[in-house]
């Protein structure tokens, strides 16, 4: 491994804004300084900083990069190094592949998948069913991100409904379970409806309306009742609806929550206005909803009831995503374009900078007790993102997902992913890329 010396660099960490020098040797943080060191060693690499932005690598706890199974749609080695030049170091990867990973046999060919693949640091969920609670509860703590349970239907229908098989899950699962909450009955019955007046083509902009605020309401809240019930360590995923976020505390540091939450970058960036020039390119489930609940959604990461910045970066190809409402699918690409979305935020004022670190670095390593990752601190690994000033636009000759577009598509940004180091590795510089080194399996603090 290399040593570098990243000097005159404005680190933004744990609450902090300051001008100063990080070492990176074997992997990791070898020191951090606030000055410029006057003795650098024998072959270390000097990266003149500039001034520009140093953060953590960003932790994405919800990604599908759709390997196994789905090749088309996307792979480990084409979305984690699409995450990679995106400034995204770790991801958290679902369950619902092809085959689905429901025992602890598929679970460990798909560490061994991110082994041979990933170029970012990678983690895979445990997949709950109605009849697998055995496979569940021999998930080790330690060296895998979580239990997801889908208590909705979406993509590669892994729906757990069965009360008691849901009640056995939250009482006994060893680690954090991850839920994405929909509820599937109150969908179905407005789909329906829908159907009845409009046929397959339901107007794209009613979605929201399919998907509801109330569908997604009785779900969480069932969540957050089972939880409180057994003091379930509960992540709740893509919150999508001001209704929801009574539901959630910010009177403790997320860190001691048993309950936290996730919002996901579309939920944030877009509203059911944008479906009319969008349409189904931001078709996600849940559904982007109205512009209250994404003010409310604001408001709630503002003021600490929601927890993570994340993706659910979620590819489909053009052809997919194009159909009519009945055969569109709900998801698209977001991780190259994730945290250069939240730094326009914070440039036009929406959020401070250090809150954009906070949600999508530091709590996410928090939350999930990931090992020494997330901040930047002596002893770390050396995961890192230098950020440059830079006027671009987003398009689909610079999009690195396998889909080959973007719902970001023609959309101007002031700033740019200019080099990531994972582990100590420059994986990512300007463009070019190293594909030498792979990525690390996540290892956990619990």
């Amino acid at each position: 491994m290399s040593t570098y010396l990243i000097k005159n660099a404005l680190l933004i960490n744990e609450g902090k804004k300051f001008a100063g020098s990080v070492l990176i040797k074997d992997q990791l943080i070898e020191e951090i300084y606030t000055t410029t060191p006057a003795n650098i060693e024998s072959g270390c690499k000097v990266i003149d900083a500039g001034g520009k932005l140093l953060i953590p690598g960003v932790i994405d706890d919800q990604v599908h990069f759709r390997d196994p199974g789905m090749p088309h749609k996307g792979d480990l080695y084409t979305e984690s190094r699409a995450a990679v030049a995106g400034g995204t170091t770790s991801f958290m990867d679902m369950p619902n592949v092809k085959p689905q990973t429901i025992t602890q046999k598929l679970l460990t060919e798909r560490y061994k998948l991110g082994s041979e693949k990933s170029l970012a640091n990678y983690s895979f969920y445990m997949g709950a069913t109605n009849s697998n609670l055995d496979e569940i509860l021999k998930t080790d703590p330690k060296s895998v991100c979580g239990i997801k349970i889908f208590m909705g239907s979406s993509t590669g229908n892994m729906l757990v409904d069965d009360i008691e098989t849901l009640s056995q899950i939250f009482e006994k699962a060893p680690l954090l379970i991850a839920t994405h909450c929909e509820d599937t009955p109150t969908i179905d019955k407005n789909q329906a409806e829908y159907q009845a007046k409009y046929g397959d083509d339901i107007p794209i902009e009613l979605h929201g309306e399919v998907r509801s605020a109330e569908a997604c309401y009785k779900s969480s809240s069932k969540a957050v009742e089972l939880a409180k019930k057994y003091n379930t360590r509960l992540h709740i995923l893509h919150l999508s609806t001001g209704m929801e976020m009574d539901l959630f505390d910010n009177s403790i540091p997320a860190k001691e929550k048993r309950i936290t939450t996730e919002v996901c970058i579309h939920h944030l960036w877009f509203n059911d206005q944008d479906y009319l020039s969008k349409k189904s390119r931001i078709r996600w489930n849940p559904a982007v909803k109205t512009k209250d609940d994404q003010e409310k959604l604001w408001k709630a990461l503002l003021d600490d009831r929601l927890d993570v910045i994340a993706t659910d970066h979620a590819p489909h190809t053009e052809e997919e995503k194009d159909g009519n409402y009945m055969n569109s699918a709900g998801g698209g690409p977001l991780v190259q374009h994730s945290l250069i979305a939240m730094m326009e935020q914070a440039r036009m004022g929406k959020i401070k900078m250090e809150k954009v670190v906070e949600k999508m670095c530091h709590t996410p390593a928090e939350i999930f007790q990931v090992e020494k990752r997330g901040f930047i601190r002596k002893g770390y690994f050396a995961d890192l993102v230098l950020l440059s000033e830079d006027n671009w636009t987003a398009t689909k000759e610079n999009t690195l997902y396998k889909c080959g577009w973007t719902p970001f598509d023609g959309q101007k940004f002031q700033y740019k992913v200019e080099k990531t180091f994972v582990n100590g590795h420059l994986a990512y510089d300007n463009g070019t890329f190293d594909e030498s080194n792979k990525g690390m399996r996540l290892t956990f603090d619990r």
